[in-house]
């Protein structure tokens, strides 16, 4: 969510008159993320967050905004597209695909207690069930074909040690995306500033740029391996039994984990924490220009990854965490 792509007043008040949301009341700039661009709107009809895409191909949009359009539909709490007066989800504006999404309520929860990670876990449930009606199909682009490609890049950068450590993770996720795991639409990047809280209860959940249909049960480790975690100190990165088990548990009360999702846990940990690892890695490595960018430190999900794999028994086996009905007040 950085400024790439500037867009002035005028620039932005000639696009919008493909919709019908009013008049330009305030445009700015969002200073966080490293993906997209984006910017805070207001308008004489209500408040919204435009995003200029960066990345995506312009033929992967409709996956992202239709799946945000299905689940809004269904009551899942994310953003609802805004359509332009021919019915279409995002058009160009300054060379670049763009979107208008509704602007939703709340405050990101930055150093989570338990209620607020069995919030989660159930939200991203919800999301998992209605995205099981969502037909369309994308491979995911940061899956291990990229993270293969992505470690080759970097290596250069990195010590002998770091490239043992890589080397070997990748060893060990050789054949993953090939197994029988449930699939599905996921968000893919479900960390604690994609999610906001209007007190204790989820009210929306954002930023679907890595978007795509893979495994659940990864796009929950990838949850758990942000929202459970301990933050400061020797620990750091290490997860915290009771918010790990408050998220399994809130998801399992909508979505109850099969077997075989229980038995690949410890492997889907490691996974997550390699994907964003080398992504990392990437960003800094091998930045893009541009304005308020903020590549974010590597050597957290470094960290993380090696904690996930000294201790793959840490709560890898779910034990702890009934399949059902535990945490039903949350659903």
């Amino acid at each position: 969510m950085s400024v790439y792509t500037p867009v002035t007043a005028e620039e932005l008040e000639s696009w919008l008159g493909r919709y019908s949301v009013g008049t330009l009341v305030e445009l700015a700039p969002i200073a966080a993320g490293i993906e997209n661009t984006n910017y805070f709107l207001t308008t004489t009809k209500r408040r919204w967050v435009l995003t200029l895409y960066e990345r995506l191909p312009a033929d992967e949009l409709p996956f992202y905004l239709n799946l945000m359009a299905h689940l809004a539909r269904a009551g899942v709490e994310c953003p609802a597209p805004e359509p332009d007066r021919t019915g279409a989800l995002f058009s160009v504006l300054n060379g670049k695909p763009a979107s208008l999404v509704t602007r939703v309520d709340g405050e990101p929860m930055l150093a989570p207690d338990a209620v607020h990670c069995a919030a989660v876990g159930a939200a991203l449930a919800r999301l998992h069930v209605v995205s099981s009606t969502y037909r369309t199909r994308l491979t995911n682009r940061r899956g291990p074909g990229w993270w293969r490609q992505a470690a080759r890049s970097v290596q250069p950068f990195l010590t002998a040690d770091q490239n043992e450590l890589l080397a070997a993770e990748l060893k060990f996720q050789t054949g993953f995306g090939k197994g029988k795991l449930p699939k599905g639409a996921i968000h893919g990047d479900l960390f604690c500033d994609n999610v906001l809280f209007v007190g204790d209860r989820v009210s929306g959940i954002i930023d679907f740029g890595f978007a795509a249909t893979d495994f659940l049960a990864y796009d929950l480790a990838i949850t758990v391996n942000d929202w459970c975690i301990v933050r400061d100190g020797d620990a750091k990165g290490g997860l915290v039994p009771e918010l790990a088990i408050a998220l399994v548990c809130g998801y399992q009360a909508v979505r109850p984990l099969d077997v075989d999702e229980r038995t690949q846990w410890p492997a889907l940990l490691r996974a997550a924490a390699l994907r964003f690892w080398v992504s990392r890695l990437y960003d800094l490595y091998l930045p893009r220009p541009g304005d308020l960018v903020h590549a974010h430190d590597p050597a957290h999900f470094e960290r993380i990854l090696r904690d996930r794999a000294l201790n793959p028994s840490r709560f890898g086996d779910l034990e702890n965490a009934p399949p059902a009905g535990a945490a039903r007040a949350v659903a």
